[in-house]
């Protein structure tokens, strides 16, 4: 697998600047089976996109750790959440996990962005609400639909529009997973060629977010409890410390998964005056 090191700083120092960055080879051929193993059931050709953000020719997945439970291997790889533990709050959410089947003929998706804040009424450039990733289950070639970015388009104004002369292709082998800032411009390339490409894409949030996809019900507590608890918080089954926003009935979300759960100890009542 990859290693980052002292290369933390320089691919820190990438998404500050243009916005992204790539870790080739961070997970070996063996777990790029694996997962795509699980996921096969799910892409049998039932289910294409609704519209053209989606893609006519494109299969997607959701609730992946409802289905697919070895995702949880690039969702907690230690050398994203390296990043993303720099690049976040403490208490960081997973706000989407999903894989992307682009089949041949599909056509660009429109440009976005996905950090989900549009709705704060923040206006880009603006501090960072979210971390995407995309990792390469094929390698992403110049014509199979590769994920096309708009280097330091997360420090735009939100009123410049993108145009297709300054997108670039993320060229990787599989096993490897491009890392944006939340409001890094990119899309779904065209794919061009004769065979499907397929990407999983987990998306990091703020606490102060709401997820793109509503997490504890995808992944009920009965499933969440097969997951580390660094999973389980990022699903949304914690408690924003200090304080105690995300409590359910008045007690912490874990004692769902695990009803003798104790969580933070309460102080001591003082003595009467």
């Amino acid at each position: 697998m990859g290693n980052l090191n002292g290369n933390l700083a320089t691919h820190l120092q990438a998404i500050e600047t243009d916005g992204f960055t790539i870790i080739k080879n961070a997970i070996n051929s063996a777990v790029v089976e694996e997962i795509r193993n699980e996921l096969a059931p799910f892409c049998q050709g039932q289910k294409p996109g609704r519209n053209n953000f989606e893609g006519h020719h494109t299969e997607r997945v959701y609730a992946l750790l409802a289905k697919a439970p070895a995702v949880a291997k690039i969702v907690e790889h230690p050398l994203v959440l390296a990043l993303v533990d720099e690049l976040l709050p403490e208490n960081y959410l997973l706000s989407a996990a999903l894989s992307i089947l682009v089949h041949p003929g599909e056509t660009p998706q429109p440009f976005h962005y996905d950090d989900a804040a549009e709705l704060l009424g923040v206006d880009k450039p603006r501090p960072r609400f979210g971390v995407s990733t995309i990792w390469a289950f094929d390698d992403f070639t110049g014509t199979n639909g590769a994920t096309e970015v708009i280097p330091r388009s997360h420090l735009w104004p939100e009123e410049r529009v993108a145009k297709e002369s300054e997108a670039v292709k993320v060229l990787m082998p599989a096993g490897s997973v491009l890392i944006f800032d939340g409001a890094l411009v990119h899309r779904g390339g065209a794919n061009q060629s004769n065979a499907d490409r397929l990407a999983i894409t987990p998306q990091y949030c703020s606490p102060s977010l709401r997820q793109i996809e509503n997490m504890v019900l995808a992944v009920p507590p009965t499933i969440a409890g097969q997951y580390s608890e660094k999973i389980q918080n990022m699903l949304g089954y914690n408690i924003v410390s200090p304080g105690f926003k995300g409590y359910v009935d008045g007690m912490h979300p874990k004692k769902l998964i695990d009803k003798h759960y104790k969580g933070r100890k309460y102080k001591a009542d003082l003595p009467a005056s």
